[in-house]
């Protein structure tokens, strides 16, 4: 099975850095993902 791979353009004037790669997969601020669940699992999405 192939992988689809994502195509992103970038915008005009920007330029992708390729060193940042390596952070692709990894959750970065680990508590604050956890903070920002626990407050959608208790009080929900706000009905704007």
């Amino acid at each position: 099975m192939k992988e689809k791979k994502s195509i992103k353009k970038t915008p005009k004037g920007f330029s992708e850095n390729k060193a940042l790669d390596k952070y692709a997969d990894k959750i970065l601020f680990k508590d604050k993902v956890k903070m920002a669940n626990h407050i959608l699992k208790t009080v929900g999405i706000s009905k704007v």
